[in-house]
């Protein structure tokens, strides 16, 4: 035998507060014709028995979910995590509730999971992943607003995007190193997404423009590929994201080296990791909590009946810590 409790509805809060329930509905609805007195008691009655608003009456009687859909390649990388967190934060603040789903880099995967966001009835997606396919977005974008928190290869019509400058990000970087007076600054790189390809792109750019083009070096962060660049006289490298940077910290140290001494490393999303890391990792911030509330306040202006698309670029900083 079941020992849970039924959960308190409006009748047990009117009952408790020795009013009407029509009373009740028009207090916790904030109605103006109630007067405060009252309506302060019953909300102290409400939270006492344990009332809570049914979301699948209040989605009748707004015709919405009160839900935002996050996608996220995967959960490995702690920079998606924490820009979901900033997305949640945002949605809270406007009675918005977040449904996360990710694909594990798989791009059938996450086409899967944008479906069944939308079958679920969610009022708008925020997507921090560009494996999904481009197809799945703007068919996506014709059932809720869509709006993509991070880079993309291209813009896709019909949806809004705000990510971060990659280009100066990496050009931050190089400067940087160039100031600590490294000549031989390589860049370390996994990836052949839009982020990656343009974080690369601002390395290379930004090493010609200080008159290092002859020392442009880029390779995978393996062991193998590591040894060389080290074996070339390498003094800095600059890796594509966090997690990468704290795999040439960890090969740095296991090869003897002192950091920043011997080898300086620079990361990219400025992740827990970075402030986490022995010795703490010099890394490119990305403005999440501004991007989380700007993806929120983007879908809000869709369902409001903004047409037009919005793609947003925020300002690269570098955060300076041990590890350069």
């Amino acid at each position: 035998m079941s020992s849970s409790r039924p959960r308190p509805t409006l009748l047990d809060v009117a009952a408790a507060a020795g009013v009407s329930k029509s009373l009740v509905s028009l207090a916790l609805r904030g109605d103006p014709g109630v007067s405060a007195r009252t309506r302060e008691r019953i909300f102290v009655v409400a939270d006492q028995v344990g009332y809570r608003p049914s979301l699948t009456a209040r989605t009748l009687k707004q015709g919405r979910s009160m839900l935002l859909g996050a996608v996220i390649s995967s959960l490995d990388n702690p920079y998606h995590t924490e820009i979901v967190a900033s997305v949640e934060r945002a949605a809270e603040d406007v009675g918005l509730s977040v449904v996360l789903a990710h694909g594990s880099k798989d791009r059938g995967r996450l086409a899967d999971r944008v479906q069944q966001l939308l079958d679920l009835g969610v009022d708008g997606l925020a997507v921090v992943s560009s494996w999904v396919p481009e197809q799945v977005l703007a068919a996506a974008a014709r059932r809720a607003p869509v709006v993509m928190v991070g880079r993309t290869a291209a813009p896709v019509p019909g949806i809004d995007s705000v990510n971060n400058d990659d280009e100066q990000g990496a050009a931050l970087v190089v400067q940087h190193l160039v100031t600590r007076g490294h000549i031989r600054i390589a860049h370390v790189t996994s990836s052949v997404r839009p982020a990656g390809l343009a974080r690369c792109r601002g390395y290379e750019a930004a090493m010609r423009r200080a008159g290092l083009g002859g020392h442009v070096r880029v390779a995978r962060p393996d062991r193998a590929a590591l040894d060389a660049l080290l074996d070339e006289g390498t003094t800095a490298i600059f890796a594509r994201n966090d997690v990468e940077a704290v795999d040439v910290l960890d090969h740095a140290l296991d090869a003897g080296l002192r950091v920043p001494a011997d080898l300086a490393v620079v990361g990219y999303d400025d992740t827990m990791l970075a402030r986490r890391a022995r010795p703490s990792l010099t890394s490119v911030q990305q403005q999440r909590e501004v991007m989380g509330a700007q993806a929120v306040a983007l879908l809000g202006q869709r369902l409001a009946g903004r047409t037009a698309d919005v793609h947003e670029v925020l300002e690269a900083r570098l955060v300076v810590r041990a590890s350069s």
